[in-house]
């Protein structure tokens, strides 16, 4: 069980970085986060819309019938 303060359940500390939710380190089990509560508050950001990843949309794709050839058969 580890001493610091910061590590409050006792869980081993990941390698790398700190939770992206609350900035505790990281543990092994719930890399990137800190516990399972930091897991599912990130879950619930991006299923509610919070985060996002933005698209860029073309003019003309390939379904567009503009693009396609207008030829008489």
């Amino acid at each position: 069980m580890s001493n610091d303060p910061a590590n409050e359940n006792g869980s081993p500390l990941a390698e790398d970085g700190v939770c992206p939710t609350c900035g505790k380190p990281a543990t092994a089990r719930n890399r990137p986060f800190c516990s399972k509560r930091c897991a599912d508050v990130d879950l619930q950001r991006w299923l509610s819309g919070v985060y996002v990843i933005p698209a860029v949309e073309t003019d003309a794709g390939p379904d567009d019938p503009s693009t396609e050839d207008d030829r008489a058969v």
